[in-house]
C-alpha cells in the first residue's frame, strides 16, 4: 500500500512531519493493507491568518481494490492530532465498506448431489 503525503504552504510540510504522520495512518490502517492500494493525505490549515482550535485539517482518501474512493476530513489542534482523528474515522469507514463487500458476497452454489 502506497502512502502520499501533501502539504499546503501554511503547514510545516518536513520530512519529519510527513514521516511521523505516514507512519501514524499505516499504522492505524494497516488492516486493510491487502485491500488498499494507495491512501492520500492531506493536511492544511483551514485559517490561514488566524491561529486557534481545530484550525488544522487532515483529508485522508483510502483507494481499495477495484472499488471507489472512501474519504474523510477530520479536524485538530495540531495536524498530528488532526490525522489521527481522520484515521480512525476513516478505519472506521473501510471496517464498515469491506464489511458490506463481504456480507453481500454469495458462494456458488454447489452442484446438487443426488
Amino acid at each position: 500500500m502506497q502512502v502520499q503525503f501533501n502539504s499546503d504552504s501554511s503547514v510545516m510540510g518536513t520530512d519529519n512531519v510527513a514521516e511521523r504522520i505516514k507512519t501514524s495512518v499505516r499504522d492505524k490502517l494497516s488492516r486493510f493493507e491487502e485491500r488498499l492500494t494507495r491512501l492520500e493525505v492531506h493536511v492544511h490549515n483551514d485559517h490561514r491568518h488566524t491561529h486557534g482550535h481545530d484550525d488544522k485539517a487532515c483529508t485522508i482518501e483510502a483507494r481499495p481494490r477495484g472499488g471507489k474512493p472512501v474519504g474523510v476530513t477530520e479536524h485538530g489542534s495540531t495536524v498530528d492530532d488532526a490525522a489521527r482523528k481522520a484515521a480512525k474515522t476513516l478505519a472506521q469507514r473501510l471496517q464498515r465498506h469491506f464489511g458490506r463487500e463481504s456480507k453481500h458476497s454469495h458462494d456458488q452454489r454447489p452442484d446438487k448431489v443426488m
